[in-house]
């Protein structure tokens, strides 16, 4: 079983949609949360520690989760997917995306 840990920014639109098409995968449990002051599920360390890899959709989120929780990354596999900030919830584009760039770490 593989734990995937979806972040972005307001965890409103891209982490949230790629928890929804990963969790009906199998041997895949999803988990999404936001590194932003007011997103809807704010990143804990606690998911960070239930993630066996962690998925973010720019580099300023790695960088920010470098900076904010580097003690709790302890050597875990963080993948940049390049997804900008332009889509909507479950966007047929943004599903594609994810699937193609996200779907061969969890295959």
């Amino acid at each position: 079983m593989k734990r995937a840990l979806f972040i972005c920014t307001q965890n409103r639109l891209r982490s949230p949609t790629a928890e929804q098409i990963f969790s009906s995968w199998p041997n895949v449990e999803t988990d999404s949360a936001g590194l932003g002051n007011d997103a809807n599920v704010s990143l804990s360390p606690e998911q960070l520690a239930w993630a066996d890899i962690i998925f973010v959709m720019e580099k300023t989120h790695r960088n920010k989760l470098s900076a904010k929780f580097k003690s709790h990354l302890n050597g875990k596999r963080v993948i940049c997917l390049e997804i900008p900030d332009e889509y909507e919830f479950m966007q047929p584009e943004l599903i594609r995306l994810l699937e193609a760039k996200a779907g061969k770490f969890l295959r």
